[in-house]
């Protein structure tokens, strides 16, 4: 992570106004009340997630830096700070769904307020570069947040009985070739470095370029599909302790676990929910929503294991050294088909890829000083690591050194996985 930022104040104008934008256009299909409900802690309403990343901008880039600033409203950063010890008291997320007022409009204005608020400074130069750091530090915050509101409203929507549709006018998904096979990308057993280098904006997590070990390994030079963890729901493997890890074992057990999420038996024929609403399962489309226990699980039963984030990392350095090309429905407004072919092996881009590695810090790693330095050091405990990138991912997120992380139970986040062979 960095504050400082390398971007002109041209730049930074246009990806501000672009990215608040986005956000948005993201939440503008929904009705007032599906911006409200919580149905579970680990989903926020997706009205907060827009007065969250507004807060955002006025907490550490208008108030320390501007003494003349007036807040939208003195409560609004109790109501919206999310976990940020530093910045004061705050709601619990459990009760985030509590808030029925301020309502939508109130915050579309509060949004409006602070955006008017930063282009007015930025035009006028009144900014410093430590604010300007900040500000694209705002930025990919945001965007993190916009693949975060679509998780969210897909488990709104997605359960609600009526399976409404989020988007009706979206492109049907593709499907992969028909003639699925196997093909492993060998890697050499060896010392490699990995980490972030170079310049660009990057998280303080992906900081320590470090060398590291690897033996000889095979990845899958594609994800898991469908129909490949179709045939292991069918074989029984959730009534089977022998495949789960033994606190998987008990997940399935304490929440009488069938199948994965937003899969339905509909009459001996396969339905999942999309954020098209309901639709027949696609078994050549990659596995979606799985979390890092069923992943594991598949693995096992394969005879195989899920990478280590070191293997993923390496392997991506030798197979995809660059990232592809081709923004996704992020920037574009748009919900890409451009889904990876076999043939065409691709590291990134359909789901976020679980790895067997735990969450922890890098060689030398130190948090940033000040709040935000809560941003990323202080989950590195009982978490997972995912890498790669998601079709929700926002293009410029896209990199070989991106660590995202999420605990082991998760099923909402657009996760996917490949194999490992020794």
């Amino acid at each position: 992570m960095t504050h400082l930022s390398l971007l002109t104040s041209d730049q930074l104008k246009l990806r501000f106004a672009a990215v608040r934008r986005q956000s948005e256009f993201l939440a503008a299909p929904l009705a007032a009340e599906d911006t409200v409900v919580q149905p579970v802690v680990d989903v926020s309403p997706p009205k907060w997630h827009l007065a969250h990343s507004t807060w955002f901008f006025e907490e550490f880039v208008l108030a320390p830096f501007d003494p003349e600033y007036q807040r939208f409203h003195p409560r609004y950063a109790f109501l919206f700070n999310s976990y940020y010890e530093g910045a004061g008291p705050r709601v619990q997320r459990v009760y985030r769904g509590n808030m029925t007022r301020p309502t939508r409009d109130e915050i579309l204005d509060y949004r409006a307020f602070v955006t008017v608020a930063v282009e007015e400074r930025l035009q006028a130069d009144r900014l410093p570069q430590e604010a300007l750091g900040l500000l694209e530090l705002g930025l990919h915050h945001e965007q993190q947040h916009q693949e975060l509101l679509l998780y969210d409203i897909k488990y709104i929507l997605g359960h609600n009985p009526l399976f409404p549709a989020y988007r009706t006018d979206l492109p049907e998904p593709s499907s992969l070739p028909v003639e699925l096979r196997e093909q492993w990308l060998p890697i050499e057993a060896g010392v490699y470095e990995i980490g972030f280098q170079g310049q660009g904006f990057h998280w303080d997590n992906e900081q320590g370029r470090h060398r590291v070990f690897i033996e000889a390994v095979e990845l899958l030079d594609r994800l898991v599909t469908q129909g490949e963890f179709l045939e292991f729901v069918q074989a029984g493997a959730y009534q089977n302790y022998r495949w789960w890890l033994e606190e998987g074992w008990r997940w399935v057990n304490e929440k009488q676990v069938q199948a994965p999420m937003y899969w339905f038996d509909l009459d001996g024929e396969w339905h999942q929910v999309t954020l098209q609403g309901l639709l027949p399962l696609d078994p050549l489309l990659p596995m979606l929503h799985v979390n890092y226990y069923e992943a594991d699980a598949f693995a096992r039963w394969k005879g195989l294991r899920l990478p280590t984030e070191q293997e993923w990392e390496v392997a991506c350095q030798h197979y995809q050294p660059e990232k592809p090309a081709s923004a996704n429905f992020v920037e574009q407004g748009l919900f890409s088909t451009q889904r990876r072919k076999i043939r065409d092996f691709q590291f990134y881009g359909d789901a976020w890829e679980w790895t067997q590695s735990a969450y922890l810090p890098y060689p030398g790693y130190q948090a940033p000083p000040g709040t935000v330095g809560e941003y990323n050091g202080k989950f590195m405990i009982n978490q997972m690591v995912l890498r790669g990138g998601s079709f929700a991912t926002p293009a410029n997120h896209i990199r070989l050194t991106y660590r995202n992380f999420f605990h082991p139970h998760l099923q909402w986040l657009f996760s996917g996985f490949r194999l490992a062979k020794s």
